[in-house]
């Protein structure tokens, strides 16, 4: 449930603070004071668009945050998500000049994607403009869904579906280019030949060429280490006969100055270093030999891999990747060609998409008889009694939808044949409609807060006393915000804010505050009789909130 929404420069609110309670509220005042900027602070905070022109003019930044009771639901999606759990929910969005939006959960940074998710466990909104989206197909066919329950289904027909079409494209396609994708294959096919005869591993070039050095240059590295051997450790003047000698004569002068224990170490290091450097020669002297048999192999194999290289174009460590690139190719080219793996896979996904359509139409069935009735049993007390209200499903074409067309049909009348509502109804009946509908779908929703937005446009007179108290019971088993235009909607409510917009030294400002019952009597004769209150019209309030 909302507890608290706090608003600072959003477009012209300065700051606000609003702490909001169980039951039934209801936001009202003059046109333009800003009642439903209000609501369009809470969609901001709940992931909904946002970008500098919400900024109140003259300042850098808008911040919105909202704190919510956390129920179970909520502490598990926080869990999921790594987010701190707790006993509150803390919402935050700030958008700034260059249009940085920053959001935040419990304190830490959050996606609008989060906040969006989020936001469908916590609200549900239904706006002003509502009735307007019922003349929309897609519309009638979320509204049935969601009032089902059946929406999970619905979008698993809609991938179904999309995976049937890509699936029945791609054999057409295949069809339709058999005979190049055979060209292409032959091709793969023998380029893949070419290289896979040369049989080259992956790192072998580089080991290859410093073979092939080292077998060119054998004789001068026979030469090279036996001259550095001899000089090493040779007959005579060694590096090794040397060494043994400066480092007697040193460890003879030791005894007389102890300070020339690091030379004797150092010079005993040398000896033992040159004599692993003569032993390593030694070794490296008896397995090199001259081998000219196996340098015209590594040439003739260095000649072969270069020219290959030389003429696919690539250098010649590439290849053993470009053979791989290849075969990868042709075995996505043989698959996408073999039509036969094609059409089954069309089959197995139309199967599918029959099994999900199928189960999706019993459940529409099932639930446009339930919405009907329910509907039909509001218009009665919308003044539209004898008015009937029927969901058709028709049969059409498999898409992306489902198997049918869903349709709203509306009698107004008594003895009236149902009619598609786009042709027959009203702007009031639409509105009338519309809102029976939302209170329908609000009445099964899992959300704790109900917001309705001017939903009761185009009533009036006794039809809005029961849009008010259709609202009142609603709130009994939810939170309900209401901004409303209507005294009798106005009447219903458990508690009432009124939003007010004054200027300041040429500035606008909104301002919105809880009403003491005084007060709410005035605000109820200023919706009932305009500018001039009446001490009639004072009466008529008091009256109105007196038979809640």
């Amino acid at each position: 449930m909302l507890r608290t929404l706090h608003v600072r420069d959003f477009v012209i609110v300065d700051q606000a603070t609003i702490d909001f309670d169980t039951g039934f509220t209801v936001f009202s005042g003059e046109t333009g004071a800003g009642k439903s900027i209000l609501i369009d602070a809470l969609s901001l905070v709940l992931g909904a668009r946002g970008d500098a022109k919400a900024i109140r003019e003259g300042c850098t930044r808008t911040e919105v945050s909202a704190h919510f009771d956390c129920e179970q639901d909520i502490q598990r999606w926080l869990s999921e998500r790594d987010f701190d759990v707790s006993d509150e929910l803390i919402l935050r969005r700030l958008i700034d000049l260059q249009g940085r939006n920053r959001s935040y959960i419990n304190g830490s940074a959050a996606t609008l994607t989060q906040l969006r998710e989020l936001g469908e466990l916590l609200v549900d909104i239904h706006g002003q403009h509502a009735h307007q989206s019922l003349m929309n197909p897609q519309s009638q066919y979320d509204l049935l869904d969601s009032q089902g329950g059946h929406l999970p289904l619905a979008r698993q027909v809609a991938q179904s579906w999309q995976q049937l079409s890509q699936a029945r494209k791609a054999v057409e396609q295949a069809s339709q280019s058999a005979e190049q994708g055979k060209r292409e294959q032959e091709r793969l096919e023998w380029q893949i030949n070419e290289l896979s005869s040369l049989n080259l591993r992956a790192g072998e070039w580089d080991q290859l060429q410093q073979e092939h050095t080292r077998l060119s240059h054998a004789q001068a590295l026979i030469d090279g280490s036996a001259l550095a051997l001899t000089a090493l450790d040779g007959e005579e003047t060694s590096v090794q006969q040397l060494l043994g000698k400066a480092s007697h004569e040193m460890s003879a002068l030791l005894r007389h100055d102890p300070g020339l224990q690091a030379i004797v170490d150092a010079l005993e290091s040398a000896q033992i270093a040159v004599t692993e450097a003569a032993s390593d020669l030694n070794s490296y002297l008896s397995d090199m030999e001259l081998d000219p048999e196996r340098l015209a192999q590594a040439e003739e194999r260095v000649s072969a891999i270069f020219s290959a290289a030389r003429k696919l174009k690539v250098e010649p460590e590439e290849l053993p990747s470009l053979l791989d690139s290849w075969q990868e190719q042709l075995a996505q080219l043989q698959q996408s060609f073999d039509l036969e793996a094609l059409q089954a896979k069309a089959q197995h996904a139309q199967k599918q998409y029959q099994e999900l359509s199928g189960k999706l139409s019993a459940a529409r069935r099932k639930t446009s008889v339930q919405l009907g009735k329910q509907v039909s049993q509001a218009m009665q007390s919308m003044a539209m009694q004898g008015g009937r209200f029927e969901v058709a499903l028709t049969a059409c074409e498999p898409q992306v939808h489902g198997v049918e067309h869903v349709e709203f049909l509306v009698a107004g009348h008594e003895g009236v044949t149902p009619r598609p509502l786009a042709k027959v109804a009203s702007g009031g009946e639409l509105a009338r409609i519309s809102l029976a509908l939302s209170v329908i779908a609000s009445q099964a929703a899992r959300v704790p807060t109900l917001i309705f937005d001017e939903v009761d446009t185009g009533v009036g007179g006794a039809v809005a006393e029961v849009v008010g108290r259709l609202l009142q019971e609603l709130g009994a088993r939810h939170q309900v915000l209401c901004v409303t235009h209507l005294p009798q909607v106005a009447a219903c409510g458990n508690h009432h804010l009124k939003v007010e917009k004054t200027t300041e030294q040429g500035q606008t400002f909104s301002s919105i505050r809880p009403l003491t019952q005084d007060e709410r009597v005035d605000e109820i004769a200023r919706m009932l009789g305009g500018l001039k209150i009446t001490q009639t019209t004072r009466e008529h309030a008091r009256e109105m909130l007196a038979r809640q």
